[in-house]
This record gives C-alpha cells, sequence and structure tokens, in this order.
C-alpha cells in the first residue's frame, strides 16, 4: 500500500459522488467525513454493518480508495474487517475487496482495478461504491473513520496521444488546450 502523499498519476474525484452513510450521531456525519481535518470523524449509530455509499452521477473510474484510521485515538471504534462492493445500483453490488486490519494508525490505501484476478492495472468504472463496516476491533460497536478519499486516473490533454510524451513544463501545459 503506497503513501496518500504520492499521488502524481492520480486525481481526487470524492467530490463528483453522493455520499450517505447508514447511521450516524449527531454532529459525526458526511461532513465530517469529507473534512480535511483528522481532529473529524465519522461515528456511526446502530447496529453492524454499518455502511457508506457514494454515488456517482455516472460511471466512472477509480484506481484508489485511501481511508485515514487511528486505532490509538479510536481504539474499539476503529475498524477491523471492511468490505468495498461496486456495481450500477444496490441490486447489483459485488464485493471487490474484503479487508482485515490490524490497530491502523494513518492512510490505508486499496488499490481498486478492473480485474483484480490479472495484472491489470486499469481502473474500475463504477456508479455505486460502498463500504461496509463489518467489525471494529476489541468488539466495538460503533465505528469511526476519519476521511475517505476516492482516487480516478488524471484527466489527459487532448493533445495526449499514445505513443507521444505528455507536456511536462508548465508553459507547455498552459499551451496544450483550445481557448
Amino acid at each position: 500500500m503506497t503513501d496518500v502523499d504520492d499521488l502524481s498519476d492520480k486525481r481526487d474525484v470524492s467530490s463528483y459522488g453522493h455520499w450517505s452513510v447508514s447511521s450516524y450521531k449527531q454532529g459525526f456525519g458526511v461532513d465530517q467525513l469529507q473534512s480535511d481535518s483528522f481532529e473529524h470523524y465519522w461515528q456511526s449509530d446502530g447496529p453492524q454493518p454499518h455502511l457508506l455509499t457514494i454515488k456517482f452521477p455516472r460511471r466512472i473510474p477509480i484506481q484508489q480508495i485511501s481511508l485515514y484510521l487511528d486505532f490509538k485515538q479510536d481504539e474499539s471504534y476503529t475498524p477491523s474487517r471492511l468490505s468495498i462492493r461496486s456495481g450500477t445500483s444496490f441490486q447489483d453490488l459485488h464485493e471487490l475487496k474484503l479487508i482485515d486490519l490490524d490497530e491502523p494508525s494513518g492512510w490505508i490505501n486499496v488499490p481498486i482495478q478492473e480485474d483484480p484476478d490479472t495484472e491489470s492495472s486499469k481502473p474500475l468504472k463504477t456508479q455505486l461504491l460502498q463500504i461496509a463496516v463489518l467489525a471494529n476491533h476489541q468488539n466495538g460497536k460503533d465505528t469511526h473513520i476519519r476521511q475517505i478519499k476516492i482516487f480516478g486516473p488524471p484527466l489527459r490533454s487532448i493533445f495526449e496521444v499514445e505513443g507521444f510524451p505528455a507536456f511536462s513544463s508548465v508553459e507547455f501545459q498552459m499551451h496544450s488546450t483550445i481557448r
């Protein structure tokens, strides 16, 4: 898993989706989860599994999901087992990854690709993404997730053609688009 700061080949597509959660305690909802502060977090309120759903207006390519978790601060509220699911609607959701975590602290980066059984690095195109918290450390009931970011491939210039290098200088990039 890579450091979240190594994003030269990715762009944040988190804001393109409509986010919802299965439950939350007052003052600890989606807005806190999307905050850029690690002091804010989503806290669920109810029976497991706790669900976080992101619905995009159209199919969008996804390369990586990054979650910020902090076992030292959250202890029994820290997820220990996650399921990442994808589909075009709730009726065709399928599990992409099942992740077991052991006292995570910091960014957990989960690469997402079209076909996980091959070496392909093609991004997954999805319209509905769901993260399910199946279990917490120390058998905790509610969960804390401090941040989630969703990354897709970078936007390409209309002048980038396969076999030709992309413009790398700022001056060339400024003149690479049609007005």
